[in-house]
């Protein structure tokens, strides 16, 4: 089964620039896990998806992260680690990043 979690819009402290660490900038989070279809209708046989917000806001707070990479990284790491999932993929991107015709998005996949 698939729990697929989209536009999880966080302001943070990352980047690379002097004004992106200092003023902070929205990051935009689309999270996709794989786990065990639940045996049981209920909450307590699977992820609850208001915990999943919560760790990818707990390590987007907790540290500045220089490079989109290393941020989408920690992410999945962090929900590799703490839920019971066979994979987790964490796309990252920052809608007010200035590139000239694009957007930049980093995907993470454990």
């Amino acid at each position: 089964m698939r729990i697929e979690i989209a536009g999880i819009t966080l302001r943070g402290l990352h980047g690379v620039l002097d004004h992106e660490r200092r003023d902070g900038q929205l990051f935009v989070f689309d999270v996709a896990l794989e786990l065990d279809e639940p045996a049981e209708d209920d909450i307590d046989a699977t992820v609850d998806y208001r915990d999943v917000v919560a760790c990818v806001r707990e390590i987007s707070d907790g540290k500045a992260f220089q490079l989109l990479e290393s941020l989408a990284a920690a992410v999945a790491d962090e929900l590799m680690r703490r839920f019971p999932v066979s994979s987790a993929s964490v796309r990252v991107g920052k809608p007010e990043l200035e590139l000239d015709g694009g957007r930049a998005t980093v995907i993470a996949e454990r």
